[in-house]
């Protein structure tokens, strides 16, 4: 089929890889524009941008879709549909109109639940047993479309956002994949979504990345995992050169009791408001991510030490 490849991050670009690889004419692929990133904060090309130009594939980098013109140009495109995954901008009626079969989009939960902009950190942060990927049907609502399949994923009690995210990017590539082959073929149904247990998942704020040590320590554990390894969460403290912030990359569930924040030993337990946990993997500003016996060697936490809440 004419396709159109509309994504931005890490997560869309084995998508495209597969749709390529399958055969189907890709005639564009539609990315959020280069952002200034860096300390020299020069132009950077999305994941997208960077795998489309590989392939030789033609890229557009509409700020928006607010305008006529570039409504018009992508409806000239004459696509039979468009591939959609974490593109970044909204579509209004008249784009997701233009193909022949519409727009799908591929969303990194199991909807109703999670909709919204930060679907897997949010399933990750509240504990989630189970996600997964949906190709859905895309409407003017957001994540409200009907959906044609799904792929459910187990998420440990100890995954990150980032093993989690690339085992979500691997499978929604093959649901996408089917899909469209059934789509071809005629054979692809919707079903709408359930009307109960609509949850959004909203952009993760720069104030929830903190560490309440008051909080308990299973939450304050999937905290650290749900945001890890971006942005990533922290705490505060000072080493004897100063105050310091530590991104916390992993921790692990233990035993032990101590007034929130109060360091328990010399290899990185912590007292929450319930329980404990220990750092496992933590990061200095300007450094690279380093497991929890190298960073306390330049770092010491020392017993009935305690960081602030």
């Amino acid at each position: 089929m004419r396709v159109v490849f509309m994504g931005t991050p890490d997560f869309a670009a084995p998508l495209l890889e597969k749709i390529v690889a399958d055969g189907h004419e890709v005639v564009a692929v539609y990315t959020r524009a280069p952002a200034p990133a860096g300390r020299g904060m020069d132009l950077k090309l999305s994941p997208v941008h960077r795998l489309a130009e590989r392939l030789s594939l033609p890229v557009f980098t509409p700020k928006s879709f607010k305008n006529e013109e570039t409504i018009r140009a992508f409806a000239d495109l004459r696509a039979d549909v468009a591939a959609v995954a974490a593109y970044g901008l909204i579509l209004p009626q008249a784009a997701l109109d233009a193909p022949r079969f519409g727009c799908l989009n591929l969303h990194g939960s199991l909807l109703p639940r999670w909709r919204g902009a930060a679907p897997i950190q949010r399933a990750v942060m509240a504990g989630d047993a189970e996600t997964g990927v949906m190709v859905m049907q895309m409407e003017a609502g957001l994540d409200t479309g009907p959906v044609a399949a799904t792929a459910r994923v187990a998420i440990d009690e100890d995954m990150t956002t980032g093993e989690l995210h690339d085992a979500l990017a691997a499978a929604g590539a093959e649901l996408m994949a089917g899909a469209l082959r059934d789509l071809g073929k005629g054979a692809l149904s919707f079903t709408p979504q359930a009307e109960e247990g609509v949850t959004y998942a909203q952009k993760i704020d720069k104030s929830e990345c903190r560490i309440d040590w008051r909080r308990p320590a299973r939450e304050i554990h999937n905290l650290v995992r749900g945001l890890s390894p971006f942005p990533g969460a922290f705490f505060e403290s000072d080493f004897g050169h100063g105050i310091e912030r530590v991104k916390v990359l992993r921790t692990k569930l233990e035993q032990g009791e101590g007034a929130p924040g109060a360091v328990l030993d010399d290899k990185g337990l912590i007292a929450c408001g319930e329980g404990a946990v220990r750092l496992v993997e933590a990061q200095r500003g300007g450094k690279a991510p380093m497991g929890i016996a190298e960073f306390l060697r330049g770092r010491p936490l020392a017993p009935g030490q305690t960081l602030a809440a």
